[in-house]
C-alpha cells in the first residue's frame, strides 16, 4: 500500500488489508468525509487514492492536534429490495466482487488510528456509523438496516443515536431455534456530513464500550454545541464519572489491561466503593483474571461470594425497566451456548444503571433466580429486564441468600 509521505508515520502502527475498488464509484464516499472534516475546521493533511479501500485519512483539527482516521465507508440506499419492508435503509459491507470473503476491520491496538464504520447517503448528506468492533470480522455482503423513520430523524435533528437487534444470520449448521435469543444489542449512530468528526470522536472515547455506555457517550455529542463537541463531552465524561483527571488516569494505569479500563472498570471501581460500605460486607476485592467475575466478597464471614457487574443498555423497555445484554462478546468455537453465562459461573449480579440515570447505582440479583435461556439448557437467558422481584438495591438482601 502506497501512502502519502506525511501519513506513513502513522500508518507504520497498524498493517490493513486494501481492496482495489472503482475510483469513480468509491471518490463521493472519500469527498464527503473530507468535505465534512473542512466544514468542522479541520485541515486535511493527506489521503490514501479512492481506488484503494478502506480510506486512510490524516487531518489536523481546529484545536492542532492530528488524527488518523481509517474510513471503511459505503453507500446508504432506501433501493427496494424483494421481501425486504419498505421502510427499510441499509449499507451493505462489501467491496468489488469478494462477496464471499470475511472483511476483517482493522482497529489500531495502540489507538493512535481511529476506525470508523460507515454507510454514507450522498444524496441526503447524512451517515449512519455501526461499532467497528462489534462487526469485525464480519462476511462481506452483510447489510446494516436501519429504519426510513431513522433517517428522517438525522435529517431532522443533525446527530441520532439508537439500539438496534443483531441477529446472526441463518446457517444450515446453526438450528433455526438459536437464532431467536442469540441477539446482540448494539447503537447505531447517524449524523450530518459535518458532523463526521464527531463519529471519530466517538469512537476514539467509546472504543470497546458496553452497548449502553456508547451510546450515552453518543447522546453527551449529540448534546454539545459548536466546535468545540469532542472537548465539551469529554469534560461531561469526566463529571460524570465524579472524578478529578488526575485521579481517572491514575485509575487507567493502574488497570492490568486498557481494554478492560474502558469496558466498564469505572463501574466495577463504583460497585466495589458501594460494597465496601455495606454493613456486612468484609474482605471485598476486584479479580482482574481473564474470563474471571469482577468482586470477590464474604458476607458476614460467609465462603466468597463472586459478584459479575454488567452495563445496563441505555433504552428501557415498555415497562420502564432497564435492560442488560447478559452475554459475552464472543462463543467458544463449536460451542455458541458458551456465549451465555451459567448460574454457576458467578452468584450475584451487579446491574450498573448509569447508562439510564446518569448514575452510579446499581441493582442486584441472584444469578439462580435469574430466568433460563430458551434453547441452551443450563444458561441464562441474555435478555435480562432489571426489575422487581428478581432485583433489589439491598445488596445484603441478596448476599444473604447467598450465604445460607
Amino acid at each position: 500500500m502506497n501512502l502519502p509521505e506525511s501519513a506513513a508515520g502513522t500508518a507504520s502502527a497498524l498493517d490493513w488489508k486494501t481492496y482495489s475498488v472503482r475510483a469513480a464509484d468509491r471518490a463521493p464516499l472519500l469527498k464527503f468525509i473530507i468535505d465534512g472534516l473542512v466544514a468542522r475546521g479541520c485541515r486535511v493533511l493527506s489521503t490514501t487514492e479512492p481506488n484503494k479501500a478502506p480510506f486512510y485519512i490524516v487531518f489536523e483539527t481546529p484545536s492542532g492536534s492530528r488524527q488518523g482516521v481509517l474510513a471503511y465507508a459505503f453507500f446508504a440506499n432506501s433501493r427496494q429490495t424483494g421481501g425486504r419492508p419498505r421502510d427499510e435503509h441499509r449499507f451493505q459491507v462489501k467491496y468489488g466482487s469478494e462477496l464471499k470473503g470475511v472483511l476483517e476491520i482493522a482497529v489500531d491496538p495502540h489507538e493512535l488510528i481511529t476506525t470508523i464504520l460507515v454507510g454514507i447517503d450522498t444524496a441526503r448528506g447524512l451517515f449512519v456509523a455501526a461499532d467497528p468492533l462489534m462487526h469485525n470480522p464480519t462476511p462481506m455482503s452483510r447489510s446494516i438496516e436501519f429504519k426510513a423513520s431513522h433517517a428522517d430523524e438525522i435529517a431532522h435533528d443533525g446527530w441520532v443515536a439508537w439500539e438496534r437487534d443483531r441477529h446472526k444470520p441463518k446457517t444450515k449448521t446453526r438450528p433455526t431455534a438459536e437464532i431467536d435469543e442469540d441477539t446482540r444489542i448494539e447503537v447505531l449512530v447517524g449524523g450530518h456530513r459535518d458532523r463526521i468528526f464527531d463519529l471519530i470522536q466517538l469512537e476514539r472515547i467509546a472504543r470497546g464500550l458496553d452497548p449502553g455506555e456508547r451510546h450515552h457517550v453518543a447522546d453527551e455529542l449529540g448534546n454539545a454545541e459548536g466546535l468545540g463537541r469532542a472537548s465539551v463531552a469529554s469534560h461531561s465524561l469526566l463529571r460524570e464519572l465524579e472524578l478529578p483527571p488526575e485521579a481517572l488516569f491514575d485509575l487507567i494505569d493502574g488497570a492490568s489491561r486498557l481494554k478492560m479500563a474502558v469496558r466498564g472498570w469505572v463501574a466495577e471501581a463504583k460497585l466495589v466503593d458501594h460494597l465496601r460500605t455495606t454493613p456486612g460486607v468484609t474482605e471485598c476485592r476486584r479479580l482482574e483474571g481473564e474470563g474471571m467475575p469482577d468482586v470477590s466478597l464474604r458476607w458476614q464471614g460467609s465462603p466468597p461470594i463472586l459478584v459479575e457487574c454488567k452495563n445496563t443498555l441505555r433504552k428501557t423497555d415498555a415497562r420502564g425497566h432497564a435492560r442488560v445484554d447478559f452475554q459475552r462478546t464472543r462463543a467458544s468455537k463449536g460451542d455458541p451456548c458458551s456465549r451465555y453465562y451459567q448460574p454457576s459461573d458467578f452468584q450475584v449480579l451487579a446491574a450498573c444503571l448509569h447508562a439510564v440515570t446518569g448514575e452510579w447505582n446499581f441493582q442486584y440479583a441472584v444469578t439462580g433466580e435469574l430466568p433460563p435461556h430458551k434453547s441452551c439448557p443450563g444458561r441464562i437467558s441474555n435478555g435480562i429486564a432489571v426489575a422487581e422481584p428478581l432485583f433489589t438495591d439491598r445488596p445484603d438482601l441478596v448476599f444473604s441468600k447467598c450465604s445460607t
